[in-house]
């Protein structure tokens, strides 16, 4: 990929490069990281690297992987076993962390809502518009039929209390799991040319389309996604609303009535409908959180500072280029605009 089609793939998409920011884009900071060595030495800097003891809650940085290096495919296949693991989920787990925080943040805000519906308090014109969004997200009505709610009765009390059922966290080390068994850790060509982190079908003749796609289940393809984390955003909607995953979301709600922790182990037990492979799939999947034990991620928790981006440019060269593009679009504001765009919120 040429270094002029890499700085219009970043200005229209993604960042490629590490990021560090406060309240506004005009106040970041932009650190580039050319190679993976200089990746693992920035988790080294971060105490972000080697074994972590069991039982000790993780206390991980808040720097979102926002695209996936085009050399990682490569470079993959020069690391030991270990560091390409440990690389992935060590860049993975700040994207699933972010996400089960805005699932928190939104749950807290239909809880909000229900007490105000309940203590017959009126609701506001953007709580009803959010929880009308969020009935169509989740499936849980058409959006003709979410047009009609309003502020009253116990048609809107019930779309909530479905939505506070399918909207909820998802454990961090079963995320991981799929990730890595999905994306063969970041490496499969719809993670490197889709940022695909798992695998999600599409129909309608968007998305990549597999090698060997079987024409008796129609134009099948795999979803592709800007960015990593909307691919993170479309695995979330995806267990908490298909049918097909029904098992996961009651496995994962009796955890919550019984005042249980949500374990990734445990509630892999709910995905046998992810996969033709069924009951072999969960077994594995289950075999990959053991063996990597990544049950211990889901007690990780964000340090308490600002977001930030990371991701590597191929070289030196091209790092500079676009450290220099960053700034202009500083300037600009063309950043801003694109970290917006990103829907982190």
């Amino acid at each position: 990929m040429s270094l002029v089609t890499r700085i219009r793939l970043f200005a229209a998409l993604s960042l490629s490069l590490l990021m560090s920011f406060s309240a506004t884009a005009r106040s970041q900071e932009v650190l580039v990281s050319s190679s993976i060595d200089e990746t693992i030495s920035w988790l080294k800097s971060e105490n972000f690297w080697g074994e972590e003891a069991r039982g000790e809650q993780l206390k991980v940085p808040h720097a979102l992987i926002t695209g996936i290096n085009p050399n990682w495919r490569v470079a993959a296949q020069k690391l030991t076993v270990p560091e390409k693991k440990e690389i992935f989920y060590r860049l993975m787990l700040p994207l699933i962390l972010h996400a089960n925080d805005m699932v928190l943040d939104r749950r807290a805000g239909l809880v909000r809502v229900k007490t105000s519906l309940a203590a017959g308090q009126p609701i506001s014109d953007e709580d009803l518009l959010s929880l009308r969004k969020a009935a169509v997200l989740l499936r849980i009505t058409d959006e003709e039929t979410a047009a009609t709610l309003n502020g009253t009765g116990d048609t809107l009390a019930a779309v909530i209390d479905e939505a506070l059922y399918k909207l909820d966290v998802i454990p961090a080390g079963l995320v991981l799991g799929q990730a890595a068994y999905e994306s063969g850790y970041g490496t499969s060509r719809f993670a490197a040319e889709g940022n695909a982190l798992f695998g999600q079908w599409t129909y309608g003749g968007k998305g990549l389309v597999p090698e060997q796609q079987r024409k008796n289940l129609g134009d099948h393809r795999i979803a592709a996604f800007d960015w990593p984390f909307d691919s993170v955003r479309g695995y979330f909607i995806n267990l908490m609303s298909h049918p097909a995953y029904e098992e996961f979301r009651r496995l994962r709600a009796q955890k919550r009535t019984d005042g249980q922790p949500l374990r990734s182990l445990e509630l892999a037990d709910g995905l046998i409908n992810y996969s033709e492979r069924g009951q072999e799939y969960v077994d594995t999947l289950k075999s990959m959180i053991r063996v990597n034990n990544l049950s211990i991620a889901d007690d990780a928790s964000f340090r308490d500072e600002p977001i930030r981006f990371l991701i590597g440019a191929p070289n030196a060269i091209e790092a500079a280029a676009l450290k220099s593009r960053i700034e202009e679009m500083r300037k600009t504001g063309e950043l801003e605009q694109t970290i917006v765009r990103m829907r982190l919120e």
